[in-house]
């Protein structure tokens, strides 16, 4: 039992271990172009959904609750690293390292479960014919903002029980910004097995439980698509369902890798858990372009938007000269 320990008013914000202060102007500068990509990026598709008529669908809806969760996110986790290698501010308090730390799993843990209902919904849009009367613009913005409501109160739990352990001597958090894994790695006593097992057994179900709906559900897509006769009809699905495969590997495949390495007893260098990681933060500017160039509405939507911007401009320009 530790009896002997000081409460931690505050930690430190390592980074990119090794990193060179020379390149510390290129590394910020970096990070804040992405962080202002992410901003641009999801307000305008939140904006452009919520605006054109023609993709206010259950489908879009779910577009419009990801944005604004990759958004969110990425305010959480950019910012404070852009600061440390702009100004030399790696400094976060105590209690303002947890807030971050419960943000972080929160918006994963979110972003876990839209992509549960996506998958359902194309899954029940191919393979049943009930679509209309199950998956309304109604009952979408129910389920998510469970998703939203029941994952707050979830997460909020886990980092409470991380916030109740010892930490002791070192304050050095080995990442970009507070996680679960980080912190807890600090901690002191015989609590931090049984708060790490805690912690694997929620992430467990909050990653490879909706991970194997969502498989399932576009193997019997792809299984629906391929006994379809109509070419047309068939690459119409895909398009659909391609960007959303594309988005799910991106937010799967490098958090199963770091939480089961980590609890498996794969090691790997500090260096590479960071990067691996960082793409968390990175995702969200991605998903932007996946969604305007990849999904077929979206895409049309927006070619359609500017022909006739171009022709309003076209007809002005007439009516100036005509008038002159």
């Amino acid at each position: 039992m530790i009896t002997n320990f000081t409460r931690m008013r505050s930690f430190f914000l390592l980074g990119f271990p090794g990193l060179s202060p020379q390149y510390y102007g290129h590394v910020s500068a970096l990070l804040f172009f992405i962080y202002q990509a992410i901003v641009v990026g999801n307000i305008f598709i939140t904006a452009f959904i919520v605006i054109e008529k023609s993709l206010q669908k259950p489908t879009y809806m779910v577009f419009c609750h990801l944005a604004l969760n990759d958004l969110t996110f990425g305010t959480v986790t950019l910012p404070k690293i852009i600061a440390k290698y702009w100004f030399g501010d790696g400094i976060i308090t105590f209690y303002g390292c947890f807030v971050q730390m419960f943000f972080v799993h929160y918006l994963g843990s979110v972003t876990s479960f839209m992509l549960l209902v996506m998958a359902l919904d194309r899954f029940i849009a191919v393979c049943i014919p009930l679509y209309p009367l199950l998956f309304t613009n109604q009952n979408v913005s129910i389920a998510c903002c469970c998703c939203w409501v029941l994952t707050f109160i979830r997460m909020m739990g886990i980092v409470l029980h991380a916030s109740t352990l010892p930490y002791c001597d070192l304050n050095i958090i080995m990442q970009c910004y507070c996680d679960h894994v980080s912190i807890t790695q600090l901690g002191c006593g015989d609590k931090v097995a049984y708060v790490k097992s805690v912690a694997l057994g929620n992430a467990m179900v909050t990653l490879l439980v909706p991970l194997t709906v969502i498989i399932l559900s576009y193997f019997f897509i792809i299984v629906a698509v391929l006994r379809m006769p109509h070419t047309e009809r068939r690459h119409r699905v895909l398009s659909t369902c391609a960007p959303q495969l594309f988005i799910t590997c991106l937010y799967y495949v490098p958090r199963c890798f770091v939480y089961l390495a980590n609890n498996l007893g794969f090691s790997f260098s500090p260096v590479a858990r960071i990067i691996i990681t960082m793409t968390y933060s990175l995702v969200p500017a991605v998903n932007p372009v996946i969604y305007c160039f990849k999904t077929k509405d979206i895409k049309e939507a927006l070619m359609q938007r500017f022909k006739n911007r171009k022709i309003s401009i076209a007809i002005k320009t007439d009516c100036r000269q005509t008038i002159k």
